[in-house]
C-alpha cells in the first residue's frame, strides 16, 4: 500500500527536525571558537548575534511574500542550501563582516524556514479534534530528537574543538547539507483558495489579517509573552561567557550543555504531560522559575564560593533552564495554531516570528551594551531581572485572556476565528 504525501510528510518530519531544527556541532563552541580562534572580543561575538534578529524583522514580510509565492516545499529547500553558506561564513571568516553576512544568511534562512516548517506538518494532519494533540506529538517528538542529537554532538563537539577548532563547525556544515537533501522528501499538501491570490493580492490579505489579530487579546498576549521569553531563553553565548568566566576547560563545555540537551528533549518529549497537569497556568511555571534562575545565577557569581559549589549551583540554574526550553517551543505553536484555518496559521506564524525577533534584538543588544562594561553573570543578572518583571506582569494579565476553553472566550474572538 502506497503512502499518501500527507503520511510521507508526517513519517519525514522527526527526522528532518532532528537535524535541521537548530545547528549541531555549534551552540557549545561558537562563542569560544569566535573569540579565541578568531580573536573577537566578547561583547562584539554577541553584538553580532544582535544583528540575526534585526535581520529576520526587515527580511521577513518580504520572504514571506516570497515563500507564499514559491510553495512550501521549494521555499524549504532553498532555506536550507542558505544555511549551508551562512556557516561556511562562520568557517571562513577574517573580520567581523563575515559574521555579520553569516548572520545575514542565517537570518533568511531561518525565516523562511520558521514560516514553512510546521505550517507544513500541520497540513499534512487530519482535519478533526485531535489535530492539536497530534501537532504536539509529532513536533514534540522531533524536537526531543533534535535535542538527543544535540547532546551527542556538543560532547563531541566539546573535544573536537581541542584538537581542531574548524572540526566541529565542518560538521554542522555536513548536517546542514543532509537537512537540504531531507527537505527534497517534503511534499506540498494545501490546496487553499488563498493559493490563488497574486502576492499582491496576498499582502493586502496579510495587511488585513495584521488589523483584527491586534484586536485579539488572546493572540496579542500570546505574541508578546512568547517573544520576551523566547528572546530570554536565546542568550546561549551569555550562558557559554559565565563557564568561561569561571574558567570550565573548554572540552568541558561539551558534555555540560550535552546534558542540558538531553533534559530539554525529556521536556520536550513530555510537553503533553506539562499541559495536561498545569493547563492554562503552564506558561507562567516554565517562565516564572527560568527568569529567576538567571537572578539567582548572576548574585551567586558574585559571592566567594568555592569553584565546585558555585558550578554545581550554576548548573543546576542552567538545569530550570533546558527544562523550561524543551517544553516551551512546542508549547507556544501549539497554542498560537489552536481555534485556526490553515490561512490564519501562516499570519499568525508570520506576526509571532516578527515580534519574537523583535524582542530578541532589543535584549541581545542591551546584553551586548551591558557586557562592554561588565561580566557575563552580571549581565545575564540584570538581563533577569528585566525578564522576571515584563513576564510576572505578562502572566497577571493573561490569566482571564489565554488558556480558556473555546466558549469562554468573548465573540469578538470567536468571529476573528471564524472570519479568518
Amino acid at each position: 500500500m502506497n503512502e499518501t504525501k500527507e503520511e510521507r510528510n508526517i513519517k519525514i518530519y522527526p527526522i528532518y527536525k532532528m537535524l535541521s531544527w537548530d545547528l549541531l556541532f555549534y551552540y557549545s563552541i561558537n562563542f569560544i571558537f569566535l573569540t579565541q580562534i578568531k580573536g573577537f572580543s566578547a561583547s562584539d561575538v554577541l553584538l553580532t548575534e544582535a544583528f540575526y534578529p534585526i535581520f529576520k524583522v526587515v527580511l521577513l514580510m518580504p520572504l514571506t511574500a516570497l515563500s507564499y509565492k514559491l510553495g512550501k516545499r521549494k521555499s524549504l529547500i532553498i532555506a536550507n542550501m542558505i544555511n549551508v553558506f551562512s556557516i561556511l561564513s562562520y568557517i571562513v571568516a577574517q573580520n567581523l563582516t563575515y559574521v555579520l553576512i553569516g548572520q545575514l544568511l542565517s537570518a533568511i534562512a531561518y525565516n523562511i524556514k520558521g514560516i514553512v516548517e510546521t505550517n507544513l506538518l500541520y497540513d499534512s494532519l487530519p482535519k478533526n479534534e485531535k489535530r492539536g494533540h497530534l501537532f504536539s506529538k509529532v513536533d514534540g517528538k522531533g524536537s526531543s530528537w533534535y535535542y538527543y542529537m544535540n547532546a551527542i554532538t556538543s560532547i563531541a563537539s566539546g573535544f573536537l574543538y581541542i584538537i581542531n577548532g574548524y572540526l566541529p563547525f565542518i560538521l554542522c556544515l555536513i548536517c546542514c547539507v543532509i537537512s537540504t537533501i531531507l527537505s527534497f522528501k517534503f511534499e506540498d499538501i494545501s490546496k487553499t483558495e488563498e493559493k490563488k491570490l497574486t502576492t499582491k493580492q496576498y499582502l493586502k490579505s496579510l495587511k488585513h489579517s495584521f488589523k483584527y489579530m491586534i484586536q485579539s487579546k488572546r493572540l496579542k498576549c500570546l505574541f508578546v509573552f512568547g517573544a520576551v521569553f523566547s528572546a530570554l531563553l536565546s542568550l546561549v553565548s551569555l550562558r557559554s561567557g559565565i563557564l568561561e568566566q569561571l574558567q570550565v576547560p573548554e572540552q568541558y563545555f561539551g558534555i555540560i550543555f550535552a546534558i542540558l540537551e538531553i533534559i530539554s528533549g525529556i521536556s520536550a518529549k513530555n510537553q503533553n504531560k506539562i499541559h495536561n497537569r498545569y493547563r492554562n497556568k503552564t506558561l507562567g511555571v516554565l517562565s516564572i522559575p527560568t527568569a529567576i534562575s538567571c537572578i539567582i545565577l548572576g548574585f551567586f557569581m558574585l559571592g566567594k564560593l568555592s569553584f565546585s559549589v558555585i558550578l554545581t549551583i550554576i548548573l543546576a540554574l542552567f538545569l530550570i533552564q533546558y527544562i523550561a526550553k524543551g517544553a516551551f517551543h512546542t508549547l507556544i505553536k501549539r497554542y498560537l495554531n489552536n481555534f485556526t484555518t490553515s490561512s490564519l496559521r501562516n499570519k499568525i506564524t508570520l506576526t509571532y516570528n516578527l515580534v519574537e525577533s523583535l524582542a530578541r534584538a532589543l535584549i541581545t543588544l542591551l546584553a551586548s551594551m551591558i557586557l562592554k562594561i561588565t561580566t557575563a553573570s552580571n549581565t545575564i543578572l540584570v538581563i533577569g531581572c528585566i525578564t522576571t518583571i515584563i513576564i510576572v506582569l505578562m502572566i497577571d494579565y493573561m490569566k482571564d485572556k489565554v488558556g480558556l476553553k473555546p466558549e469562554e472566550y468573548s465573540k469578538k474572538e470567536v468571529e476573528f476565528i471564524e472570519l479568518h
